[in-house]
C-alpha cells in the first residue's frame, strides 16, 4: 500500500435505519437503493470516489476538501427532494475530515479514516459535521459554517473542533450532536457568550477544571440565541455588553433566554456595577439566573458555585451590586433596625444563598440563620418564605424601592 495525505473523507449512514427497516419490511431494499444511488451521484458528479458501501453507510474520497463538502451538500439536497415510500423519513447524517492515509486500488486504511467515521458518528440526520481539517481547506466562499466548538469523539483522548454545514435541512438551525442528545446527568453544561476570545477560553478553562461541560461559544449575542435553542444548556454565561454596539446586546439576549427558555439558567457577566440591570433580570422571577462581575470569576470556587446554583434554578447576584443596594439611604429606613449580623445575613439572602451556605459562610449553625431571617422578613414587612429564589426575589425588589 501507499500513502496519500491531504485526503478528504466522507462518511454517511441513515439515521435510525432499523426502525425504518422494520416499518417497511421488505419495501426498504426499494428505499436502500434510492438512497445509494442518490448519494453515489452526488460523490461522483462532485469527482469523488465511492470506496465501500454496507448497508445503509457509504464511504467516499475526495482529492478537494470543495468537493467534498459540495458533494455532501448536494446530496442531502436530493434526499429532501425525494418522495419517500409512505411519507417515510430518511434523514442521512454525514461528516467529513481531511488527512492521510494507506490505499492500494481498492482501500483505505489509517488513523485518519477513523477520525473521519468518527465526525460522522456524532451528527444527527440530516446534518453534515466536518473536522477542522476540512473547516482550514475550504476555499468556497458561498459554503457557510457554524462553529460548535470543542468535543471528544468516540475512541480519541484530544478534543476535535467541529462544524456544522449550513445547507440542506440544516441550514436553519444548528443541531446538537449525539454525544449531546443523551439525557443531562450529573455534568452541569454551559454555554458562554463574550466577544473576548481570551476570556471565554479562560472561563472555560475553569469551569473544565471544576467539572462544567462547555459545551459552545458565541462572540454575538444572535449566535448565542441560535446555540441556546440548539444544544438547551443548563446554564448560558453572556457578557452584559456585545457585538455591534457593545451597549446592552448581552442583556437582551438573557431576557430573550430567560422568556423562551425558562429551563435554561442565565448568568450575566458585567465589567461595571450596574444595579438596574440586575434588578431588571430578576423582574417576574429570581429563578436560574445570576448577575457577577467579572473579577468575580478569578475566585473560582465562589464562581463556580454561582454557576452551579444558577444552572440548579437558584440565585446568584454579585456581593458589590448588593451592598450598593443595601447602602442606600432612604429617609425613615427600617433596614436601620437590622442588627449587624442580620444585615450580613440580609446581604447574603440577597446574594442567593440557602440557609445552609449562610451558615457555613458565618460559621453559625443553621437554626442561627433561620432565627435571623425570620427577624429579617418580620422587620422589613416581607412575607416569609422557604424557597430561596422567592426570598432573593422579595428583597431585592424591597432593597431597590
Amino acid at each position: 500500500m501507499t500513502t496519500v495525505s491531504d485526503v478528504t473523507f466522507l462518511f454517511t449512514d441513515i439515521e435510525g435505519s432499523t426502525a425504518v427497516a422494520r416499518r417497511l419490511g421488505d419495501r426498504f431494499g426499494d428505499v436502500l437503493d434510492t438512497h445509494r444511488t442518490l448519494i453515489r451521484g452526488a460523490v461522483e458528479a462532485r469527482n469523488g470516489r465511492v470506496v465501500d458501501v454496507r448497508a445503509d453507510e457509504f464511504f467516499a474520497v475526495f482529492a478537494d476538501p470543495d468537493e467534498g463538502v459540495a458533494a455532501a451538500v448536494d446530496a442531502q439536497a436530493a434526499l429532501a427532494r425525494e418522495d419517500w415510500l409512505e411519507g417515510v423519513a430518511v434523514r442521512v447524517r454525514m461528516g467529513l475530515h481531511s488527512g492521510t492515509a494507506a490505499t492500494d486500488a481498492a482501500s483505505y486504511a489509517g488513523l485518519d479514516v477513523h477520525y473521519g467515521a468518527r465526525v460522522c458518528a456524532v451528527a444527527t440526520g440530516g446534518q453534515i459535521l466536518v473536522s477542522s481539517s476540512v473547516r482550514a481547506k475550504t476555499r468556497d466562499d458561498a459554503v457557510r459554517f457554524a462553529d460548535l466548538g470543542e468535543h471528544r469523539l468516540p475512541g480519541f483522548p484530544e478534543r476535535e473542533r467541529i462544524f456544522q454545514v449550513l445547507a440542506g435541512p440544516a441550514s436553519d438551525e444548528l443541531m446538537p450532536l449525539v454525544t449531546e442528545g443523551a439525557p443531562k446527568g450529573d455534568v452541569m453544561r454551559v454555554l458562554l457568550a463574550d466577544d473576548s476570545v481570551l476570556l471565554r477560553e479562560g472561563i472555560a478553562r475553569l469551569l473544565e477544571d471544576a467539572g462544567f461541560e462547555i459545551v459552545g461559544q458565541s462572540s454575538t449575542a444572535d449566535d448565542l440565541l441560535l446555540k441556546v435553542r440548539s444544544y438547551r444548556p443548563d446554564v448560558a454565561i453572556v457578557d452584559i455588553r456585545m457585538p455591534p454596539t457593545q451597549t446592552d446586546e448581552g442583556l437582551r439576549a438573557a431576557k430573550e433566554i430567560r422568556e423562551r427558555h425558562p429551563d435554561v439558567g442565565v448568568l450575566v457577566l458585567s465589567q461595571y456595577v450596574e444595579a438596574g440591570y440586575a434588578v431588571e433580570l430578576l423582574e417576574g422571577s429570581a429563578e436560574g439566573v445570576g448577575y457577577l462581575l467579572k473579577d468575580r470569576v478569578s475566585n473560582v470556587a465562589d464562581f463556580s458555585d454561582a454557576v452551579r446554583r444558577v444552572g440548579e434554578g437558584g440565585s446568584a447576584l454579585d456581593p458589590t451590586v448588593v451592598s450598593r443596594l443595601v447602602g442606600r439611604r432612604r429617609g425613615d429606613d427600617p433596614l436601620d433596625a437590622l442588627t449587624p449580623r442580620e444585615r450580613e445575613v440580609l446581604e447574603l439572602m440577597a446574594e442567593g444563598r440557602s440557609n445552609n451556605a449562610i451558615a457555613e459562610k458565618l460559621v453559625v449553625t443553621p437554626r442561627a440563620v433561620e432565627k435571623h431571617v425570620t427577624n429579617i422578613f418580620s422587620k422589613l414587612g416581607l412575607p416569609a418564605s422557604a424557597e430561596d429564589h422567592r426570598r432573593v426575589r422579595a428583597v431585592v425588589a424591597y432593597l431597590n424601592a
